[in-house]
């Protein structure tokens, strides 16, 4: 068999186990049906919440790591940033108030991340182009409903790094500062110590 259908062949399987183990989260399930009814056309909820539900299963806790924060992302490049994405973590918030949100339209955060960053980004061209800039390749999943109600994947950079557990700089990340700095601020290794992290 070619290598090529070897690796799509793992991805696929991937996919499926994932979409499993998101069915089978409650909370994430709520989330994602809260997140539905906005009746956004492109969007997701990634990062924390995903990683987190794999490597806890990975690892074979009963009882899941909290969730910080749940990174809402959706893309509308015809919108007014902070009045839009202020609505809709107000909307988020009051419809799963036991979640703390984070919401971030990908058609804009390139300013903020130029501003971080001390270097002009180009905007992102798409919801998928800006989870696909995340530091972490594991980190770079999403997941949305489409308009059936069935569970969408959207992993960019695909999904061998979050199940296998790895953590690396994502090179279409701008800055490996920040990389560095989520290593540590995250305790990634405290909470999950069969990670194997490679240092950027």
């Amino acid at each position: 068999m070619p290598v090529e259908q070897c690796v799509a062949d793992d991805e696929t399987r991937l996919r499926e186990q994932l979409v499993s183990l998101i069915l089978r989260n409650a909370p994430l399930m709520l989330a994602l049906r809260a997140a539905s009814q906005l009746g956004l056309e492109s969007w997701a909820i990634g990062a924390g919440a995903i990683r987190s539900l794999v490597w806890d299963h990975l690892h074979g806790f009963t009882l899941p790591t909290p969730v910080s924060d749940w990174d809402f992302i959706y893309y509308d490049a015809t919108s007014s940033q902070l009045c839009d994405e202020l609505s809709v973590k107000q909307y988020l918030q009051k419809s799963c108030p036991e979640f703390q949100w984070d919401v971030v339209n990908q058609a804009t955060v390139h300013w903020w991340l130029s501003k971080q960053n001390g270097l002009a980004m180009p905007p992102f061209t798409s919801l998928e182009d800006g989870i696909a800039s995340w530091p972490e390749t594991a980190t770079c999943v999403a997941v949305s409903l489409d308009h059936a109600g069935n569970v969408t994947i959207i992993s960019p950079l695909g999904l061998a790094d979050l199940f296998d557990m790895h953590v690396r700089f994502n090179l279409r990340c701008a800055s490996v500062d920040a990389y560095r700095q989520r290593i540590v601020s995250k305790r990634f290794d405290q909470i999950w110590p069969r990670l194997k992290i490679t240092q950027a």
